[in-house]
């Protein structure tokens, strides 16, 4: 069956404008942002097939960096160079405003009350998100058998070492090139591509406080680290952070990295805003001023995406061009295969996470009813939530909230 056509290019202000609201609206974590931009972009705006989706997703979740914020800057190369940087940037935007001010709050009242009540009601909703939005996923992508025992191993595997491996998917999807492709066509002759290494945005930052000049270096550092190194979604980047964060650079305590996580996990767009909240918390503590804090929030922010940019504006003209090569196919097959089992793993070790007790089990139990029987919007669905645990965590008082 021929594969289908794509659909061509998308108006800059098209793409900031959508990815503006699915930045300040969009709940649930990668899996969850991804299974609506899937149900958006491919089933309603018709800005891509069915097979470029597939295809984004595979390629996404075998690179290095955040699934969500990758798929963003990826779809938005339908705009070309400049709506790649403009679509991804503008997907950060609203949550990065949203967590800084989140910051500069708890900082100033020394903490935040109600963040365990939040956290309480929305995380095991946020369970359901997940696991809603990857049968989504796995309804788009898995058609044999090959790839329901490839997700089945990656799942196990992700279980067993409690982490995403990067190489679990580099191995599915070679084992994909095998079963799928061919390996002894003959190759056409290569063709050069085009370096996209231009535009970075960090000329616009400006000049920094001297004062946190050496703290703001380290957070770039570290935080380009993280985005360079972790696989998949924002759950594989916590065990990283908490280990860089608490343990090496104790630039943190484990209540404050929890805190973050959470706010990372309650906020709308990509999880891994966590970093954001971190920059502002370790930069404002250390120089004792609100407006250092900002400093390192952006630091930190840009630190954590840009790898995903320059990771995907390498490979999309590469995909754009061998796409329907067989054993590019065959990779990725493979490699999205990887991807359910390793979303589906980290669902579980997420859950032990956020389910503890009778009311957050029933929590995660009628969100999915409610994501399947009625097919009620993200925002609201965590809205209502909220209130949950707003209510309830007072009256149950549960000590295991917060606690590894």
């Amino acid at each position: 069956m021929a594969p289908e056509k794509t659909t061509g290019r998308v108006p800059l202000r098209h793409l900031v404008r959508y990815f503006l609201r699915l930045g300040l609206l969009g709940f649930g974590g990668p899996v969850a942002l991804v299974g609506q931009m899937e149900r958006e972009l491919v089933g309603d705006k018709k800005w891509l097939t069915k097979d470029e989706m597939r295809e984004g997703i595979a390629v996404c979740q075998s690179l290095p960096g955040p699934l969500a914020i990758q798929v963003g800057i990826w779809i938005s190369y339908r705009g070309g160079f400049w709506g790649a940087w403009a679509g991804g940037w503008a997907f950060i935007l609203p949550n990065f405003v949203i967590v800084t001010v989140m910051g500069a709050l708890y900082v100033y009242f020394g903490g935040l009350s109600l963040v365990k009540a939040i956290f309480y009601g929305v995380s095991p909703a946020v369970i359901a998100l997940i696991l809603h939005s990857c049968y989504r996923l796995t309804k788009l992508g898995m058609k044999d058998w090959i790839e329901w025992a490839l997700a089945i191993a990656a799942f196990a595997i992700t279980v067993a070492v409690q982490a995403e491996v990067a190489f679990v998917f580099i191995g599915c999807g070679i084992v994909g090139l095998l079963y799928y492709g061919s390996l002894f066509r003959t190759r056409a002759a290569s063709s050069t591509t085009r370096s996209l290494l231009f535009g970075l945005p960090l000329a616009s930052i400006g000049a920094a406080p001297a004062s946190v000049g050496k703290i703001l270096g380290e957070l770039l550092a570290f935080f380009l680290k993280a985005g360079s190194l972790t696989f998949g979604s924002g759950l594989v980047i916590v065990p990283f952070l908490e280990k860089g964060l608490v343990q090496q650079m104790h630039w943190l305590n484990e209540r404050d990295f929890l805190v973050a996580v959470a706010m990372g996990m309650i906020s709308p767009g990509p999880v891994v805003i966590t970093a954001t909240f971190v920059g502002y918390l370790v930069a404002a503590r250390l120089s004792g001023s609100l407006l250092d804090g900002l400093w390192g929030s952006v630091t930190a922010t840009i630190g954590i995406f840009l790898p995903s940019f320059l990771f995907i504006l390498i490979v999309a003209p590469i995909l754009m061009r061998y796409r329907q090569n067989p054993n590019v196919q065959g990779f990725i097959k493979g490699a999205y295969a990887a991807a359910i089992g390793t979303i589906l793993g980290a669902c579980v070790l997420l859950g032990k996470i956020a389910i503890g007790d009778w009311l957050t089990a029933l929590v995660a139990l009628g969100s999915l009813l409610v994501l399947f029987r009625w097919k009620v919007s993200n925002p609201w669905l965590v809205a209502a939530t909220a209130i949950i645990g707003l209510i309830a965590f007072p009256l149950l008082k549960p000590e295991w909230v917060f606690v590894k």
